[in-house]
């Protein structure tokens, strides 16, 4: 379960400390262990013009009525079936959810039907993967491609315009995430990234630099082994100081679990043991149903 959990409204920057948050981990749990009734759900692959291209993707909603929109950024195994699961499951909260492929620009998905057959040690492994995580790394690419979606999605009927668009990302979907908030601030009202990698970095386009454009509430479920560098003593300070400041609501929660602990077909750790650990990952769940209860108004 999770080693520590804080809030950024609720920590003076810069200085660390143990925090209790407003959305409780038992509010989170209780939120995942009663899911939403068996509501029927329509899911369609469909095809959204953007400025680099066409990107093909899946959108699966509840066949009837309208709800706020969601938009999911995969891991870096892109769009494939554990993804769409993810997509059915939150669909099935009431949400019209709509998983893209962030490769579109190379070739369209899947690129891996299953990602736990992988090896990272693996050259031809990762002589695969580096060109397709570059494509959606470009600068500007996740802006254009967040500003598309966003477009598509309030031209549906089953998307409610009324209502804020949430947005969760996996591994690589992490810093999609805080990219699409700041590039369409005024649509998004949830975002919450999952063992997101690269969150800070030493580049001038960093994602923790947005956090003056960012206007939703958000989320971060961190990995015991994510970004190191930026963590010691003080984990995760320049995040939490950059959200702080801008005044952006966040909770932050570290957890026991591995970098991935959240997608069911990851890969196995170097030592043999499995990646995705259920308790923490139905944890997570909660949390992010929470998130978009109160935030998707």
């Amino acid at each position: 379960m999770s080693e520590e959990t804080f809030n950024s409204n609720d920590q003076t920057p810069g200085v660390p400390r143990r925090e209790f948050v407003s959305m409780s981990i038992a509010g989170g749990l209780a939120a995942a262990a009663v899911s939403a009734a068996a509501m029927p759900l329509s899911e369609t692959n469909v095809e959204i013009t953007t400025p680099d291209g066409t990107c093909d993707a899946a959108f699966i909603h509840p066949t009837s009525g309208s709800h706020a929109a969601v938009i999911i950024w995969t891991d870096a195994f892109g769009l494939r079936p554990s993804m769409r699961e993810i997509g059915k499951r939150i669909a099935a909260e009431g949400y019209a959810v709509l998983v893209p492929n962030p490769y579109y620009r190379i070739g369209k998905a899947p690129m891996w039907e299953d990602a736990s057959g992988f090896s990272f040690s693996n050259q031809q492994d990762r002589a695969k993967l580096n060109p397709l995580m570059a494509s959606i790394g470009a600068d500007g690419a996740a802006e254009k491609d967040a500003a598309a979606f966003v477009e598509f999605l309030d031209k549906q009927k089953a998307v409610n315009k009324k209502r804020k668009i949430g947005t969760q990302g996996y591994c690589m979907g992490g810093p999609l995430v805080m990219r699409t908030c700041a590039a369409v601030p005024d649509r998004l009202g949830a975002g919450a990234s999952f063992h997101g990698g690269g969150l800070v970095t030493d580049r001038p386009n960093s994602p923790h630099l947005l956090a003056p454009k960012i206007k939703a509430q958000m989320y971060f479920g961190i990995a015991a082994n994510d970004d190191p560098k930026v963590q010691g003593d003080n984990k995760w300070k320049a995040l939490r100081e950059a959200l702080a400041a801008a005044h952006v609501k966040a909770e932050y929660e570290v957890f026991a679990s591995q970098h991935g602990w959240c997608v069911s077909d990851m890969p196995k750790q170097a030592n043999g043991e499995p990646i995705y650990n259920k308790p923490d990952a139905e944890h997570a769940w909660g949390k992010l149903v929470v998130l978009y209860k109160s935030a998707l108004a």
